[in-house]
């Protein structure tokens, strides 16, 4: 029996990308989706994208009339998405428009910040409430069926915000020893384009059927980090703890956006570990959410790995 057809929603990203290639290696036809069809894409070469069978096709999440054109015309079954911003109905119509077309299964890009019931997270929480309104809405309409969340931790490539410091040689950031858990966008397509392919099967017998945590394969506090990407290019990189007031500041003189840069702190805040606690990623939750990577993707790409990859981010 064929695999069904899969459809990529941002294509162009590392995670969307990863999503893409590893669907296509699994055997599924891939469709790749996108506001600008003739955009290069991260680590699919036009040779690679024609060998593969690829598919491009113009679709742009925040209008659900792009959607359904895009879903019938290839025929597409299955298909990732993340949260795109530009909407009032927090995707509802896109969601809905994907079903009409003819989808059968979402993979949706979540966060790790969504826990508990769904649908009692406060607007407050920015963040996890905006991503979770899109999992009530896929519940909604696609049924416990016909979707699974991933709820990946913390980017590699957020520390893309210190790149400025460490090649000045000083990073400046709150809580310094806060232990992250570092997971690479990569690994999370990977493990996005194995669900694409598996369906809701994937999750039998899960606890948690619909929604899947997923976590890097080792914490490291962010100052052992800064010291990793600072070995990574050659550089003895100081680092220099700040308060939260002026940590927030600092971050968005880096390029952080407003809306990212509170609740990151306060996220930091929360998985700080001191003397006498242990953070929410100390324990069984975490080592939960770790082989959940390692069972989706496969292998997992270390903080030392990533680093000397990319170490482009950060050297002069």
């Amino acid at each position: 029996m064929p695999l069904p057809t899969t459809i990529i929603f941002g294509p162009t990203g590392h995670v969307g990308s990863a999503a893409a290639r590893t669907a296509q290696q699994l055997g599924a036809k891939v469709v790749l989706a996108m506001r600008d069809p003739q955009k290069p894409i991260k680590g699919l070469s036009y040779d690679q994208e024609k060998e593969g069978g690829f598919e491009r096709v113009q679709a742009d999440l925040t209008k659900p009339e792009t959607i359904g054109h895009a879903v019938r015309t290839t025929g597409a079954k299955h298909a990732f998405i993340y949260l795109a911003f530009g909407t009032t109905d927090h995707m509802r119509s896109t969601i809905e428009a994907l079903k009409a077309g003819g989808i059968e299964f979402v993979v949706f890009l979540s966060s790790i910040s969504v826990e508990g019931d769904i649908r009692e997270i406060p607007p407050a929480d920015f963040i996890s409430y905006a991503h979770a309104q899109i999992e009530v809405n896929l519940d909604e309409v696609f049924g416990t069926d016909g979707y699974i969340a991933i709820r990946p931790a913390y980017f590699n490539t957020n520390a893309g915000g210190w790149a400025g410091m460490i090649r000045e040689g000083e990073v400046k950031i709150a809580y310094p020893d806060a232990k992250l858990d570092w997971i690479s966008p990569e690994d999370i397509g990977k493990a996005a384009g194995t669900l694409l392919v598996q369906g809701i099967q994937a999750t039998k017998g899960a606890e948690q059927r619909n929604s899947i945590p997923l976590c890097g394969p080792k914490l490291v506090s962010q100052r052992d980090a800064v010291g990793i990407f600072g070995r990574a290019v050659g550089k003895d990189v100081k680092v220099t703890e700040l308060d939260e007031k002026d940590g927030v500041k600092n971050m968005l003189e880096n390029g952080v956006p407003e809306f990212v840069a509170g609740p990151l702190m306060t996220m930091l805040r929360a998985w700080y570990r001191d003397e006498e606690g242990l953070g929410p990623f100390e324990g069984e939750a975490y080592e939960k959410a770790a082989a959940n990577l390692r069972k989706y993707a496969g292998t997992v790409t270390s903080l030392e790995e990533w680093a000397e990859a990319n170490k482009g981010i950060f050297s002069v």
